[in-house]
C-alpha cells in the first residue's frame, strides 16, 4: 500500500465506457500518486490508506450509478470519523444533467466531512433515447484533458500539502 500522504484513490464505475475513460485519464494525470480502483473492489482499507479521492461515475436515472452507491454503502460506516478533512473531487458522465448524482456524492462526502477541492466536473453526452443512453461513449479529447488535469491537480495538491 502506498504512503497515505501521497495516494489519490480514483474510484470509478462505468457502463458505457465514458466514466472509465475519464477515470483512466485522471489516473494518467495523477501519475504514480494515483490509484485506480473499480467501485466494487473498494474496501474501507483503501479509503483509509488514501490522502484524497476522485469519484467518477455515470448518472443513471438522476442518481449515481448503483455500483458506486454500493461502494459508499459498504464503506460508509467503516470509514466514518477516520477520513475527515481529506480532499475530494468528482467527475460525472451525464446523459443530460448530472446534478442528481453530484448532489448524492456531495451529501455522502459531507457526512464523511471530506473537503471538496475542485468544482464538480459533469460531462454531458446528450443521450436521451434508449439507444443513445446504452451506446458506448467516446469522450472528447478536451474532456479527457480536463480529467488528466484534475487528477494531476488533486495528486500534486495532496503531495504538496495544499489540501
Amino acid at each position: 500500500m502506498s504512503d497515505p500522504h501521497t495516494t489519490i484513490l480514483i474510484i470509478w464505475h462505468s457502463r458505457t465506457g465514458a466514466s472509465e475513460a475519464m477515470a483512466r485519464a485522471a489516473a494518467d494525470g495523477a501519475g504514480p500518486l494515483g490509484r485506480l480502483i473499480y467501485a466494487d473492489g473498494v474496501q474501507a482499507e483503501d479509503l483509509l490508506a488514501a490522502s484524497g479521492y476522485l469519484f467518477v461515475c455515470p448518472e443513471n436515472l438522476a442518481s449515481m450509478s448503483g455500483l458506486m452507491k454500493d461502494m459508499f454503502d459498504r464503506n460508509y460506516y467503516p470509514a466514518l470519523g477516520k477520513i475527515e478533512g481529506r480532499p475530494y473531487a468528482t467527475i460525472i458522465a451525464a446523459g443530460s444533467d448530472g446534478q442528481g448524482a453530484q448532489r448524492q456524492i456531495d451529501r455522502i462526502a459531507k457526512g464523511w466531512r471530506l473537503k471538496r477541492v475542485a468544482d464538480p466536473m459533469i460531462v454531458n453526452f446528450d443521450a436521451q433515447t434508449p439507444e443513445t443512453i446504452l451506446a458506448a461513449k467516446t469522450v472528447k479529447k478536451t474532456d479527457l484533458q480536463q480529467c488528466r488535469e484534475l487528477g494531476e491537480a488533486l495528486a500534486q495538491g495532496c503531495a504538496l500539502g495544499v489540501f
